[in-house]
């Protein structure tokens, strides 16, 4: 693969060849195309991270399981223990740049008796999580598009609107990532710029308008509880949002094939996005919960989005809170195109090592360089998760769970494959960029402790009495998961499966 001719092309050069150099050496092909630079990829990653925004989208889990201080306190807790898992991704994804992401490192980093299954598993949950995190960012990009519409014309929202919309904004993603791939990176940069431009703008304008403003006291340390719950219970619940609100900043590694110098830029990436998302989301839930009404009609508002009824009650303007939500809007439906894009690049990556039914027509490139059915893949089934809604009136919640669970299932699985690794005698040197050293295996540990008890909340059911109508249905789509790639190895995966190849990589660039 050439460079492209630069005002530095030997410089240029070197960089591509490092690049290609590792991944032949870890058994692949370079076949997409190098347009990332740290910039782009930040702000790619940040526009899916945007904790800000995504936080906004779920606030009703957090008004209603606990209000202001769970979800204030609860956003530090989870930031912090986040960043244990971010950096030691970040370790693992300088070491070993590859678009499969979680599955490939668990491939690499497990005990050798047990690599390839664990591996295979791990990529089930890593594409459920980001396909099912798209379908809920269509939600969320809905519920900002038809919660504005409804605040303007004062319609009833009903369900079939929503999953139709979340349709057509799928539709979008994949009519954009299969003709218009070489925007990705502009698109990537612009995003960042207007999404900080919005979070300035949304946040001055709510506490400059808002007159009427609640006590520290509600903000810091007043405990909400609508879910009929024992207040402990309802606390650890109210941690799904805030989990949610951090998630999916692995999405540099599913991109590395795609960005320049991806041992050092990727990781960087990673970390940054990160921070980014713990000081915007930090900022803007003290925001909200000063400038937040009556806890009751915000979380029941016709709008459906507790943010644009804060907004509405802040300014007093319909078209004041229109337009502070349509920047909002925007972010969403950017961020609906990049999951696509990382979504696609993943079943790319699992179908080019054999993981899925009709792999090797999954892991074809077209000839803009882009996986074209992985990205129908991709579209279709963020599609039929939407299609949940039509079923349940909790179907929201429960994509948000299984999205929020498959992520920190395949976040959990690399992170207890090196620690088994390291133990039983396997201790793999991470020799990439950007190195944690001695503290490698104690981020792993701490990571990955995290990880599993966020997982177990993601099942529990969020009201009480449960029924048919709100259960919580995570558990009963985990296990049909397990079921699946356990199908699908004892049929094909075990005898076609394949991996990264392992062993000593290239020296550090510096």
């Amino acid at each position: 693969m050439s460079a492209t001719p630069t005002s530095d092309p030997e410089k240029k050069v070197e960089v591509f060849d490092e690049d290609d150099a590792v991944l032949a050496q870890l058994g692949y092909t370079q076949e997409l195309k190098r347009s990332f630079g740290l910039v782009g990829m930040v702000g790619f990653s940040f526009s899916i991270v945007t904790s800000w925004t995504a936080l906004s989208g779920v606030l009703i889990i957090g008004v209603e399981t606990g209000g202001p201080p769970v979800m204030i306190w609860g956003w530090l807790a989870v930031c912090v223990f986040t960043l244990s898992v971010a950096y030691s991704m970040a370790e693992m994804c300088s070491a070993y740049p590859l678009a499969g992401g979680q599955y490939s490192w668990v491939a690499v980093l497990a005990p050798t008796s047990w690599a390839r299954g664990f591996s295979y598993i791990c990529g089930w949950f890593m594409l459920i999580g980001v396909i099912a995190m798209g379908a809920t960012n269509n939600f969320i990009a809905t519920n900002f598009v038809l919660g504005t519409a409804q605040l303007n014309y004062g319609f009833t929202i009903e369900r079939w609107h929503t999953v139709l919309c979340a349709y057509l904004i799928a539709l979008l993603s994949m009519i954009s990532n299969i003709y218009f791939p070489h925007i990705l990176n502009k698109l990537s940069k612009a995003v960042l710029a207007w999404n900080m431009l919005a979070f300035v703008v949304c946040l001055v304008t709510i506490l400059a308008t808002n007159d009427h403003k609640q006590s520290p006291k509600f903000v810091f340390s007043d405990f909400q509880n609508f879910t009929g719950w024992t207040p402990p219970y309802a606390v650890v619940l109210g941690l799904l949002q805030s989990a949610y609100g951090m998630c999916c900043y692995d999405a540099p590694a599913h991109m590395t094939e795609e960005i320049k110098n991806a041992r050092k830029q990727a990781p960087r990436a990673i970390v940054m996005a990160v921070y980014l998302g713990f000081i915007t989301g930090f900022i803007w839930l003290i925001a909200l919960s000063f400038c937040i009404g009556d806890l009751d009609a915000t979380a029941t508002t016709a709008t459906g989005v507790p943010v644009i009824e804060i907004m509405f009650n802040s300014t007093g303007s319909v078209a004041g809170a229109s337009a502070l939500a349509s920047m909002i809007s925007v972010i969403c439906l950017v961020a609906s195109n990049s999951l696509m894009a990382e979504g696609s690049r993943s079943v790319y990556a699992f179908a080019r090592d054999q993981g899925l039914p009709f792999s090797d027509l999954l892991s074809k490139v077209s000839s803009r360089r882009v996986p074209v059915y992985a990205i129908l893949l991709t579209g279709i089934v963020q599609m039929a998760f939407n299609s949940i809604y039509f079923g349940t009136v909790t179907g929201f919640n429960t994509i948000v769970a299984v999205a929020t669970q498959g992520f920190y299932l395949s976040y959990a699985m690399p992170l207890l494959a090196r620690i088994l690794g390291h133990f039983s005698g396997k201790k793999t040197k991470l020799e990439g960029s950007y190195s944690l050293g001695r503290y490698g295996i104690a981020m792993n540990i701490i990571g990955f402790l995290f990880l599993a008890f966020m997982c177990v909340i993601a099942n529990l059911p969020s009201t009480t009495p449960v029924d048919s109508e709100n259960m919580n249905y995570t558990s009963a789509a985990t296990g049909l998961i397990m079921l699946l790639s356990a199908v699908f190895w004892l049929t094909t995966g075990r005898k076609k499966f394949t991996g990264p190849e392992s062993g000593q990589l290239l020296e550090v660039v510096s």
